[in-house]
């Protein structure tokens, strides 16, 4: 697979394996968010306050979340946002990853208007590492 990192980012990737060592070579900050289990919009707001290591503050609405991902104060020049689980999510849940992806792609886009690169990667468990 090639290395998302050496290319601009586009849309909503897949996330490689080995995503940490290739972010490190490519000075890439990464922060995961964890999408098992959620089922609603305040489970996905948790899953992004804690994920992004948010305070209690985070407004926990698409805006809220756009201006996190867009704020050159909170995030690096160069961010990889991993969405774990995140097929099993999107199956489950129509409405709300369609919300979520636009929300998303909206910043990225911002972000890289402003000179700066959000990736946004999904990542599926390992068959070999899951957990039942």
């Amino acid at each position: 697979m090639m290395n998302v990192f050496a290319h601009p980012p586009a849309g909503l990737q897949q996330a490689p394996h080995e995503i940490r060592m290739l972010a490190a070579g490519h000075q890439v900050s990464v922060r995961e968010v964890v999408l098992t289990g959620v089922r609603d919009k305040e489970a996905l707001m948790l899953a992004f306050l804690s994920g992004l290591g948010l305070t209690h503050s985070f407004g926990r609405n698409w805006d809220a979340l756009y201006d996190v991902l867009t704020d050159p104060e909170q995030r690096p020049p160069r961010f990889a946002l991993v969405l774990c689980d995140y097929d099993v999510f999107r199956r489950r849940n129509r409405q709300l990853s369609a919300q979520l992806e636009s929300a998303l792609l909206d910043a990225q886009q911002n972000v890289g208007e402003q000179g700066r690169m959000l990736w946004l990667l999904a990542e599926e468990p390992d068959s070999d590492t899951r957990h039942w």
